[in-house]
């Protein structure tokens, strides 16, 4: 009986180190974005700051949009970078209508979902 007591609370006790690893990795941060235009469309980089933790907890998406809420591209990343902080990825061939002259750039992780922060950024035209 001692013993399962003892496994229990191991279980219990890496269960909650495991949680409390995940919240301290927070919403994704959006430290910068560029953008440059080429021909008739768009080249963005992003760069993102997040506590990756491993294929449990990392930043998995960024997405570009309009002021009035048109999702124009979205960029999926598809593996952790808990040894690359921050990181920048880019994402070519969007195509952003004449008239727009600012974006939106919003992040997500895989635990919290969309971040709150967005971040605007005016396009050189």
């Amino acid at each position: 009986m001692r013993i399962a007591r003892i496994f229990v609370a191991g279980c219990l006790l890496v269960t909650s180190l495991g949680a409390a690893t995940q919240a301290l990795a927070g919403d994704v941060e959006i430290v910068d974005a560029k953008a440059r235009s080429s021909g008739d469309s768009w080249t963005f980089s992003v760069t993102l700051k997040h506590g990756d933790t491993g294929w449990d907890h990392y930043a998995d998406l960024w997405q570009v949009y309009t002021l009035d809420g048109a999702l124009l591209g979205e960029r999926v990343l598809l593996h952790p970078h808990e040894n690359e902080q921050p990181f920048t990825r880019s994402l070519s061939g969007v195509q952003v209508p004449d008239d727009v002259t600012e974006v939106i750039i919003r992040a997500r992780d895989n635990v919290h979902g969309v971040s709150p922060q967005e971040f605007r950024l005016k396009l050189d035209r």
